[in-house]
């Protein structure tokens, strides 16, 4: 293909320039290109980004935009609509295509397939390149051509995709093209909060390419060997803390793939730990592969027989489990934790999540929301797969029965307390009066569960 004169890259949840199959592509194609991201929450639908996501976008968006400037390029930023602006971007530059990579949440989707109609209908060529999954959530499906909704036989045939070593792009050379037209700065897209409660948002993470970059090569060398283990206590630096870096696109799942195979190379004693991650990827592959064909199971569980579920709406308790104050240690300690550091240890995530819509019996969308705004790692997929397994509505739930018992988790999780302790008080300690008796809410959500037909 010949060289046109000018692209546009439009920048969205893919913020790096290493293995940027957008970016590459556009460099490899023009003689110039111009770097836009496009501003528009209001386009994602019922869920724009929650208050932790957008500290942690203004964080990344500054750390492009700095990387890009010690390479002679610019980062654009524009107000939406999303396609009003790359329409008037390419009008300035006399542009004639467009490159992004793909997003899968279902408003997102729908809004890139009219720009891209829209775009091609103006006569400017659209190329969409794959920058997030392993795996497209449309190449794999069961024999009788339907989309798994169990992990396990989707990620075994998942599995012989992804024997060969990922190549990774390294971050082109880029020649950028005049844009005249100001739009708005860092700042004034108000991404970071009014008051400012994220000191300690601000003390735990390291937004953007290089801190994603670092942080996996610390846990390839420090943590892969033990991650089998390690990731199941919330007392020790276990797991990869990766998720963020993955969702915000500052690091891609081929990138990660092919860092904890070279980890592997000639250590036998890390292959359990590298069997565990790659598995852990494979759930956020799932995730999407699930979003992509059961759209509605944003808001609704894809097992129909709960939509008449008996839940038990109660702001009193809902606002307890949110603040931090059920009483049962573990639980308080991950709600701090979240609120605090806008993350929260993947098994204390389950411990929380089976706290409130079992033995609180409170709707299981009361915390996917709030998740969803306090997690920096905030992803539409994972955080809608999750709920639903926990609630035991969704794909590869778990078993209705399944109701952790917060106490038995901690002892097994976290058996010296330094968890806890870390996020809790001694005064918290003295006054851990439990909001909910688990052994009779227990047999109480039984009962609720059993009068579902299973």
């Amino acid at each position: 293909m010949t060289n046109s004169s000018t692209a546009v890259v439009w920048f969205r949840r893919d913020l790096r320039m290493a293995d940027n199959p957008a970016l590459s592509a556009a460099c490899a194609r023009a003689d110039r290109v111009v770097l836009v991201y496009v501003h528009a929450p209001d386009e994602e639908g019922d869920w724009p980004p929650g208050a932790a996501s957008r500290w942690w976008l203004h964080g990344s968006l500054a750390r492009l935009s700095s990387d890009l400037r010690g390479r002679g390029a610019e980062l654009h930023l524009r107000h939406g609509p999303s396609l009003e602006a790359l329409l008037a971007v390419v009008r300035a530059t006399g542009a004639d295509c467009v490159y992004w990579n793909r997003l899968y949440e279902p408003a997102l989707a729908h809004r890139d397939a009219q720009v891209e109609s829209a775009l091609r209908a103006a006569g400017i060529d659209v190329q969409s390149c794959s920058a997030a999954m392993l795996v497209e959530p449309t190449e794999v499906a069961t024999r009788e051509g339907r989309p798994y909704r169990v992990f396990t036989p989707y990620w075994r045939a998942c599995l012989p995709r992804l024997e060969e070593q990922p190549r990774i792009l390294p971050p082109p050379r880029i020649t950028t093209a005049e844009l005249a037209t100001p739009g708005p700065t860092l700042d004034e897209l108000r991404l970071r909060p009014a008051i400012r409660w994220d000191t300690g948002l601000e003390a735990a993470w390291n937004p953007g390419e290089a801190g994603a970059l670092a942080r996996l090569e610390a846990f390839c060398e420090s943590i892969l060997g033990g991650y089998s283990e390690s990731r199941e206590r919330p007392d020790l630096d276990g797991t990869s803390r990766l998720s963020p870096h993955l969702h915000f696109g500052e690091i891609g799942p081929r990138q990660c793939l092919a860092a904890a195979r070279n980890a592997l190379a000639g250590r036998a004693d890390r292959q359990a730990g590298f069997d565990a991650f790659v598995r852990e990827l494979g759930w956020r592959e799932f995730a999407h592969h699930v979003l992509h064909h059961f759209p509605h199971t944003t808001v609704a569980p894809l097992d129909t027989r709960f939509a008449g579920f008996t839940w038990d709406p109660d702001p009193r308790l809902l606002a307890a489990w949110q603040r931090g104050q059920t009483g049962f240690p573990i639980v308080d300690a991950g709600m701090r934790q979240l609120w605090t550091t806008g993350w929260m240890h993947n098994r204390v995530r389950m411990i929380v999540a089976s706290l409130l819509t079992k033995n609180l019996r409170q709707h299981w969308l009361d915390g996917a929301r709030w998740f969803w705004d306090t997690l920096v790692d905030a992803d539409l997929a994972s955080n809608t797969l999750g709920w639903q397994w926990v609630a035991g509505c969704g794909a590869d739930a778990a078993p209705f029965f399944r109701i952790f018992n917060p106490l038995v988790q901690a002892a097994r999780h976290d058996p010296d307390g330094a968890y806890t302790g870390r996020w809790l008080t001694a005064r918290d300690y003295s006054q851990p009066a439990p909001i909910v008796d688990l052994r009779a809410s227990r047999a109480a959500a039984l009962d609720a569960y059993s009068r579902l037909g299973r």
